[in-house]
């Protein structure tokens, strides 16, 4: 398995920017690679994070699969993406089932493993409009830059609405696309538009449909040689 820690930079001038891409990815779909392949071209990425989370906060109401699976499934759709990097990062701890995963703990781990790295979270935009739910998330709002990935006709003003006023900066030539905080920038990723999730392909698995294209290759194998979702 690939561990985060074990992707250093080697040295040198060059200050990678990187992504980190958290979520249950139960499973990781065809819609995940699609925003982090837009990511990674418009932002120029060195390298995007993939982290399921062991037990994520927000997900509580429903039994989610064995994390080994859910990472191995992750794995296998960065395999075919060079600078997708699977990350152990919010792995769970032998004895310690009950922890949950926050985000600001990881980008703080982070920050502390890479100190140069630029430092991008890549999340929906339904996900960013329930921040203020998050933990600390004051304090995540100036640690890291955001990637916004929205649905069509999305606006920039409804981020707006979820930011504290104190934390907003000027911008001396307003950008239709960004947000300019006093700490971070937070960027509308709008070249890429998916109508695929986790949910769907679970549903279609357990009315045993096919979910051809709806996964990754690899993963869509793994999925069925598992009889995952059944």
């Amino acid at each position: 398995m690939t561990s985060h820690a074990a992707h250093k930079p080697s040295g040198g001038a060059h200050r990678r920017s990187v992504a980190l891409f958290g979520g249950t990815f139960d499973p990781v779909h065809a819609g995940h690679i699609t925003v982090a392949q837009a990511a990674q071209r418009r932002f120029h990425l060195d390298a995007i994070y993939f982290i399921p989370s062991a037990r994520p906060p927000h997900k509580s109401q429903r039994e989610l699969i064995p994390f080994v699976h859910r990472y191995t499934m992750v794995a296998l759709a960065c395999a075919d993406h060079p600078g997708f990097v699977p990350s152990l990062a919010e792995a769970p701890t032998p004895g310690y089932a009950s922890h949950v995963f926050y985000t600001i703990d990881t980008v703080r781990r982070f920050h502390r493993e890479h100190p140069d790295d630029h430092l991008f979270f890549i999340l929906g935009a339904d996900q960013f409009l329930e921040i203020p739910t998050w933990k600390n998330y004051e304090s995540l709002l100036d640690a890291c830059d955001f990637i916004i990935a929205s649905r069509p006709g999305f606006r920039l003003d409804a981020l707006r609405l979820v930011i504290p006023p104190e934390k907003f900066g000027r911008s001396l030539a307003p950008d239709p696309h960004k947000i300019v905080l006093r700490k971070s920038e937070i960027h509308l990723l709008t070249t890429v538009a998916s109508h695929v999730s986790s949910t769907e392909v679970r549903e279609r698995l357990e009315r045993k449909q096919s979910i051809h294209g709806l996964v990754p290759a690899r993963v869509e194998e793994y999925i069925l040689g598992q009889a995952l979702y059944r």
